[in-house]
């Protein structure tokens, strides 16, 4: 649930696996007879080693090359998962990269109402205690964090294991530079986002339109995605994803795929510093998507 929470509050897998281990050494060198309720206590710290990071973090954007992508989270496949559906599907929603990338731009402290309300369901006392704040002001900053949020929405996007289909169809299409048949498979107004951060060939700036997009993922499959490249297909973020590995760079694309059956967003990962726990086929931990996940690296 630490992992879950971390992860949300920054978009990080690495950051977010550093946050609990400091928030277990703070554990470690705790009084426990003065915690009298170790759940609340760990949640407190964890939020607040987030919120540290993700104060610091905003600095180091203002140098970022290009669009900022979250690290992509190894997930179960959704139709193994075995916990309770509604339950899942909020905690999963949350951990998208679309809701992701929409937390990033409320301020911290909204971001992290909205994760501990949204996500987790902590009482609005409880919320209180761990931000400092008054229940009233958590309030507002949910409010806040809601109306934004609400804005940003796109497409509905599912993440059913029906969506697989669809991907292993884009890429028979890349592949054979069949742009018709790309063209087919993309929303009209699809959103092609790729985060490289000068540290591998990518996009500066996001690619709008099915047109654009069928020929760009022709070009680039041609170029870099051919002979040696293996691909793998895994879910990350809840969402059906392919792992590539190319002679020149990993590259790991996430799709949001609509209800009726077309891919909506593809979220591009290039750059290697985002990468260190992904391999081919990268890890499925079962549970990844409230938190947990197989050690990777």
């Amino acid at each position: 649930m630490l992992l879950a929470l971390a992860y949300r509050l920054l978009g990080q897998v690495t950051e977010a696996e550093d946050v609990v281990q400091d928030a277990w050494l703070r554990w470690s060198a705790a009084d426990r007879g003065g915690i009298a309720n170790p759940a609340a206590y760990l949640t407190t710290v964890t939020t607040r080693l987030a919120l540290d990071r993700l104060r610091s973090a905003a600095a180091r954007r203002e140098v970022y090359v290009g669009p900022w992508l979250p690290e992509p989270l190894p997930t179960a496949d959704p139709a193994s998962d075995p916990a309770d559906p509604a339950d899942s599907l909020v905690l999963r929603e949350t951990a998208s990269m679309g809701m992701l990338l929409l937390l990033d731009r409320l301020s911290p402290a909204e971001r992290a109402v909205f994760v501990l309300r949204e996500a987790f369901g902590l009482p609005y006392p409880e919320i209180a205690e761990i931000l400092d704040r008054t229940e009233d002001s958590c309030r507002q900053l949910l409010s806040r964090a809601r109306r934004h949020v609400a804005a940003g929405r796109g497409a509905t996007i599912v993440t059913t294991a029906e969506a697989r289909p669809l991907v292993d169809a884009f890429l028979a299409a890349a592949r054979g530079g069949d742009l018709g048949r790309l063209r087919a498979l993309l929303r009209e107004d699809v959103v092609v986002t790729s985060d490289g951060n000068g540290a591998a060939r990518a996009g500066r700036h996001p690619i709008h339109g099915a047109e654009k997009a069928a020929r760009l993922f022709a070009k680039v499959f041609e170029r870099f995605y051919t002979g040696r490249a293996e691909i793998a297909f895994a879910w990350y973020n809840s969402a059906p994803a392919l792992v590539i590995q190319a002679p020149v760079h990993l590259v790991v694309y996430v799709f949001g795929c609509d209800a009726e059956g077309r891919i909506a967003e593809v979220y591009c990962v290039l750059n290697p510093d985002k990468l260190r726990h992904v391999g081919v086929g990268g890890p499925a931990a079962p549970g990844a998507a409230r938190g947990s996940r197989s050690r990777s690296s």
